[in-house]
């Protein structure tokens, strides 16, 4: 089988692997600005990617790249949506969902710089989502449009206090109010699909999410770039 180059170009890091024999290797991430396609890739390697950021994804034209949109063959019903304005990365999260044996209907929750949800039915239709702001994100616009708070760093745990000082208060607001975001998408997705739904978690803040919403399977790190890999797979059947 043909080896690739799978690339997930992302608005703060871009993962990256190759794929021999239909099976994605070691991922690497660089932040988005710092990555040079054209020091990475080898001569005669396919790029196949999925970018959120055209002015990066346009370096890897020189190459020849297979991207991933609504136009490729995807195994999914898109009847309900506007599809020509979902994201690269979402349609490589709803391909994999949609043809990676999981239950339907589920939810890909992508916890990356947005927070995004990808739905996909019974009958295999991309049926919507939701897009909010990571936690990274939320910090950032707290230190950005106040004069007096700090931007701070991203934690596993939520503070072991009720926010007995400034930045334990921006945790416990940030992080409890992102949880309870999430609970509430689920929620509302769920009492308008009338049924419960598989969640599958990845991005890399999944880890924080799954350990503290009850529900949540942890779909790996590599969800993306499998379902990258699938799109490719779905259009160059013999």
């Amino acid at each position: 089988m043909q080896t690739l180059f799978l690339i997930n170009i992302g608005n703060t890091n871009t993962q990256y692997a190759f794929a021999e024999n239909g099976i994605p290797g070691q991922i690497f991430s660089v932040p988005t600005n710092d990555f040079k396609p054209d020091e990475i890739i080898p001569s005669g390697i396919v790029p196949v990617v999925a970018s959120v950021v055209p002015a990066v994804a346009s370096r890897l034209n020189p190459l020849s790249p297979f991207m991933i949109s609504t136009d490729i063959k995807t195994g999914i019903d898109w009847s309900e949506v506007n599809r020509h304005t979902i994201g690269a990365d979402r349609i490589a999260n709803a391909i994999m969902l949609a043809n990676g044996n999981y239950e339907l209907p589920a939810a890909c929750i992508d916890f990356g710089t947005a927070i995004t949800f990808e739905i996909i039915d019974k009958e295999r239709r991309f049926i919507g989502g939701s897009i909010s702001p990571g936690r990274r994100l939320l910090r950032q616009a707290l230190n950005n449009y106040t004069a007096q708070l700090p931007l701070i760093d991203i934690y596993d745990e939520l503070p072991d206090n009720c926010g007995s000082d400034t930045p334990s208060a921006m945790r416990l607001g940030v992080d409890a109010g992102a949880i309870g975001m999430v609970e509430g998408i689920i929620k509302a997705i769920t009492h308008k699909l009338g049924m419960p739904l598989k969640l599958i978690a990845t991005g890399g803040d999944a880890d924080f999410f799954v350990r503290h919403i009850e529900g949540l399977e942890f779909g790996g790190s590599n969800f993306t770039l499998k379902g990258i890999l699938k799109a490719w797979e779905m259009n160059h059947e013999s």
